[in-house]
């Protein structure tokens, strides 16, 4: 009896797993249907569907009957080109693609070198008148400058004249003048009204030159050398060293009588030859004056 009862439990397990697996299998059959039928898309309908509108221009309007739509204007279409056709077939076809290079002229040797030739002598035309233009003006600016120098020149000797005009004894009611007392003039006739030594003093005032030079003897005073028909006095303001040498001279200086040029160069000259007694404590450049008085010969 047992072993029966072992055969239907082992009958019932094997049936009960195959139900089982059945199940499963018709569940996932069931799935994959469904998958394909819910993924599938329908076919579009033949007519669409929506909402009918009244045809209309406006959003208000009054009636049942509906109006017929404007008539519909054709647009004429432009007439074909003729011309350009006609101009097209006339014109010539080409027969390369590339174009002709333009004609070069050729240039006559001959005028071409007499172009040149006016260029250059244009050229030379304008440096010559540049330069001329050039040359005008340094004349201008050299007469211009000339002129000046005279007329400063002028201007020197007016107010030398003027002032020798204007001595210090001109316009006073002095009737004396001099250091020894009394009346009159003291001095020599033959001196400078300029000088302050009234005697003989040091110089040599009967040869025509005389000289003032403070504390200092001369050794050599040489005449001017000059063959001129003109008279006059010239002072010469002289710079002396220790040495006794004349370093600088400076003529036509207050006292003088006359500027003239010829006067003043020849007394230059002579002042520049002089000599004086030397005097190791005397300044470094002591100064003096040399007169010289010229005569009508």
């Amino acid at each position: 009896m047992q072993p029966h009862q072992n055969n239907e439990l082992r009958h019932f397990r094997a049936e009960r797993g195959k139900g089982l697996a059945g199940t499963i299998i018709i569940h996932i059959v069931l799935f994959l249907v469904l998958i394909l039928v819910s993924f599938s898309v329908p076919p579009p309908p033949q007519n669409e569907e929506g909402i009918l509108v009244n045809f209309g221009t406006d959003e208000t309007g009054l009636g049942m009957i509906e109006p017929s739509p404007p008539a519909v204007q054709e647009v004429a279409s432009p007439p074909p080109a003729s011309n350009a056709a006609k101009k097209s077939d006339e014109e010539p076809l080409l027969t390369q693609n590339t174009e002709e290079a333009p004609e070069v002229k050729k240039v006559d040797p001959e005028a071409e070198k007499k172009r040149i030739e006016k260029i250059e002598a244009d050229k030379k035309l304008r440096a010559e008148r540049e330069a001329e233009r050039i040359r005008k003006k340094q004349e201008d600016d050299e007469r211009k400058r000339v002129e000046a120098e005279q007329q400063r020149q002028a201007d020197i000797m007016n107010r030398t004249k003027n002032a020798l005009a204007n001595s210090k004894n001109a316009g006073t009611s002095s009737t004396s003048e001099g250091i020894a007392g009394g009346t009159g003039n003291q001095g020599d006739p033959r001196g400078s009204v300029d000088s302050n030594v009234r005697g003989e003093g040091g110089g040599l005032g009967d040869k025509g030159i005389s000289y003032e030079l403070k504390g200092r003897g001369f050794q050599n005073l040489p005449k001017p050398i000059y063959e001129y028909q003109g008279e006059g006095r010239v002072v010469v303001e002289v710079t002396v060293d220790r040495s006794g040498k004349v370093t600088q001279a400076v003529p036509g200086i207050k006292g003088s009588s006359t500027l003239d040029e010829y006067l003043l160069k020849v007394a230059k000259d002579a002042a520049m030859k002089a000599s004086f007694e030397a005097k190791p404590d005397a300044p470094l450049f002591q100064k003096g004056t040399i007169t010289y008085n010229f005569i009508l010969k």
